[in-house]
């Protein structure tokens, strides 16, 4: 049964990294894609990425990056990801890495990253205090964590999505829509002042967001 299962999960990986991008096309043309290349004009330095999936947010990076090290733990997503680096090479830094991995475990040294970029990402992570922990550790003082993430809404929009998180939890591939990631940050470390109450283009009840710059404390 355990086989089955993780067959069953292999399948539904591959299956959801290629709908991931005709998915969110609607979302993107209707504001989503100009969200990030607002917020990505900010990255600078030595820049990471948690949850990369395909590479949605490459052609929204600026030029001028000293590195960049795209993290995505899904085989089938890096693959996808590979493959869009390798179309838009000419623009990234020189020093660019494709490495699977988690928010959770970072493959760089403490207070080494000056841009971290967490865009629907820390909906989904298992512990959401651990890949905090870890980013927190990663960034350097005067670094920043550029972030667009799900969250739980409020009243009404809150109660109809604790009935669906169950089967969201299942298609969304573990993302969570009760989660209150602002509070999560702050307990964390960071400071969230500049980053402000969003709603993801089209998202109805699963649309509540947060957009913009969090700082380490």
């Amino acid at each position: 049964m355990a086989g089955l299962s993780a067959a069953a999960g292999r399948v539904y990986d591959r299956l959801f990294a290629a709908v991931y991008d005709p998915i969110l096309a609607g979302p993107e043309r209707a504001g989503l894609g100009d969200a990030r290349t607002g917020l990505l004009a900010h990255a600078s330095g030595h820049v990471v990425e948690i949850g990369a999936g395909t590479g949605v947010n490459l052609r929204h990076l600026p030029r001028g990056l000293r590195s960049l090290v795209l993290v995505e733990p899904s085989g089938p997503m890096r693959a996808r990801l590979e493959s869009a680096v390798a179309a838009v090479q000419a623009e990234l830094p020189a020093d660019v890495r494709v490495v699977d991995g988690t928010a959770a475990a970072l493959p760089v040294a403490d207070g080494s990253v000056d841009t971290l970029i967490s865009t629907l990402v820390l909906c989904s992570v298992p512990d959401p205090q651990a890949a905090i922990a870890e980013l927190r550790r990663a960034l350097a003082p005067d670094g920043r964590l550029l972030l667009i993430e799900h969250v739980a809404g409020h009243g009404r929009t809150r109660r109809l999505q604790r009935i669906i998180d169950p089967a969201w939890r299942i298609v969304g591939r573990g993302c969570r829509l009760v989660r209150d990631t602002r509070a999560e940050l702050e307990r964390g470390g960071f400071d969230t002042t500049q980053v402000d109450d969003w709603a993801l283009p089209g998202g109805g009840i699963t649309g509540p967001a947060l957009l913009g710059t969090a700082r380490p404390r």
